[in-house]
């Protein structure tokens, strides 16, 4: 059973973890590899729990829990620890000013410090550990607040970590809303935080009092726009496959569809028969298919089913006591406007699937510019869109890369073409929201990047002091202002090399003056 950490001791863990980081151990990159490969060992010996907990919290199947939560989990500690030394390396800086051209100047990355990182209850390993892995990695001390609306991973997690990873630099605290906004309250030197927007603006005003810096990873109304020239089986098989994972509770996950309207019967089609091929007729029964977290979130999908203006093509069916939607596709919408499931990011198995008639008009629906009046607008940021068409990689380029059309005209975390969010599956390429999806980004060498404070260093040499005082020291002169800007401002190339010779003249002659004591 999960026990909450009492309010009282907050303070105290805070104030430890502190000291700790305070006493330099975290510094020593074989320390922090010895405690990376300790969060390898974690998950590799206790698969089996996880696969129990999630089962029991979600009841997500064991390829998705190996696939999305322990695989990402393990592989990204292992590139951290192999990469670790060429992250870790100060950072040479080519000087741009003639005057520090003789320094030596780099950056340092230092770990930030005390790290808070809450995680949510869709993903509750693998948004536990990526951050987590990346906090340790950069010499940071860290408290790991687990969702407690998945109760038995967050027990597991709280049982495990004390025992693979030393407790002076690490600890779990679990609570609810109560305990959360108690422990929002002690300062931290970065927030990271995955969920929804509503907390996200709680802890970005919580931060704010302490000036503290946040990850926000949230949601958004993450669009797959299908053209006409696609493969309409694979489109539709990947579709199913991004809207019906983990019960369609994952933050990228398509969140409807604009599909062109010469192919959108046969697209629907298409959509019913690869759900079914996933999740047979009767997908209650299916030993796949995820449940919904908890009876709120049950009752907020069912009531947006129940108000629909679109019509139920396939599925619909639901159990309360089960906690089961069905998969569902709605279509024919008649005042979407005002349509339920485009009013808010939907996280539920339930995909829109809406005709348009040309890419224009797509990415018009998607900017939110013609079909939702500005008082109406959606709160979510589009998260990542999918773009499906089966051009050509020429003309594909052609269309979207050299016109940059579709990614010209959309906003948002990132993309992926011809497929769903798996660009947030690569985690050799950084993942994060923009605007309301969220701010800051991680995943591999960015992970490092967010738990460090780039420092910049420059050693000066204590000669040439003349030239120095020329440049630096009242009382100025003629010389010194001539001096200054031959070594600090750049002459541009457009105003022609008669110009820059002029330039550099002056300022030689200026030190030649300041050489022979010319005034």
């Amino acid at each position: 059973m999960l026990q909450n950490t009492p309010v009282d001791q907050y303070p105290e863990i805070v104030n430890e973890l502190r000291q700790s980081f305070n006493s330099g151990i975290t510094r020593s990159l074989e320390f922090r590899k010895q405690q990376l490969r300790r969060v390898w060992d974690l998950l590799d010996e206790n698969v089996d729990v996880f696969i129990k907990t999630i089962h029991q919290d979600l009841r997500k199947p064991v390829q998705e829990v190996l696939g999305t939560e322990i695989g990402p989990s393990k592989e990204e500690a292992y590139y951290l620890i192999n990469n670790l030394d060429r992250l870790a390396k100060p950072e040479k800086v080519k000087g741009r000013y003639l005057v520090n051209a003789m320094e030596t100047k780099y950056y340092r990355k230092d770990a930030l410090g005390l790290i808070l990182i809450m995680s949510s209850w869709n993903y509750p390993v693998q948004l536990i550990f990526l951050p987590l892995v990346g906090a340790i990695a950069t010499g940071n001390v860290a408290i790991i607040k687990p969702a407690e609306l998945s109760p038995h991973t967050a027990a597991a997690i709280t049982e495990l970590l004390p025992r693979y990873l030393d407790p002076r630099f690490f600890r779990v605290v679990n609570g609810g809303i109560p305990e959360t906004t108690a422990l929002l309250q002690q300062r931290f030197d970065h927030i990271f935080y995955t969920g929804n927007g509503h907390v996200g603006r709680v802890i970005l005003a919580a931060a704010a009092k302490h000036l503290t810096p946040v990850t926000l990873e949230l949601g958004g109304k993450s669009p797959a726009i299908v053209m006409p020239d696609s493969d309409l089986q694979v489109v539709a098989n990947r579709v199913a496959f991004g809207r019906f994972l983990n019960c369609g509770q994952v933050c990228v996950a398509v969140d409807y569809v604009l599909v062109h309207e010469k192919v959108l019967e046969p697209f629907v089609e298409a959509l019913k028969k690869a759900t079914t091929s996933f999740y047979g007729t009767d997908p209650q029964q299916s030993k796949d298919y995820a449940r919904i977290i908890y009876e709120r979130s049950f009752a907020r999908l069912t009531s947006m089913l129940a108000n629909t203006t679109g019509r139920v093509v396939y599925g619909g069916q639901s159990d309360k006591e089960d906690l089961f939607i069905a998969p569902t596709i709605v279509t024919g919408f008649t005042d979407l406007p005002n349509e339920p499931l485009m009013q808010e990011e939907i996280f539920g198995p339930i995909l829109p699937v809406i005709p348009i008639s040309d890419v224009d008009e797509a990415l018009q629906f998607v900017n939110a510019s013609s079909h939702i009046p500005p008082s109406l607008l959606p709160e979510e940021t589009t998260h990542c869109p999918s773009i499906f068409s089966r051009t050509t990689k020429k003309s594909l380029r052609k269309v979207i890369i050299s016109d940059n059309f579709v990614l010209d005209n959309t906003h948002s975390g990132g993309v992926t073409v011809n497929d769903i969010f798996m660009h947030a599956q690569e985690l050799a390429m950084c993942f994060g929201g923009v605007g309301t999806s969220g701010m800051g980004k991680y995943h591999g060498d960015a992970s490092y990047d967010v738990f460090t404070h780039r420092r910049a260093v420059m050693v000066k040499n204590q000669g040439l002091e003349a030239v120095v005082a020329a440049i630096k020291y009242p009382p100025y002169s003629q010389n010194s202002v001539d001096i200054l800007n031959l070594f600090t401002v750049s002459m541009p190339s457009w105003k022609g090399l008669g110009a820059k010779v002029a330039y550099a003249m002056t300022g030689l002659k200026a030190i030649m003056n300041v050489v022979f004591g010319k005034k």
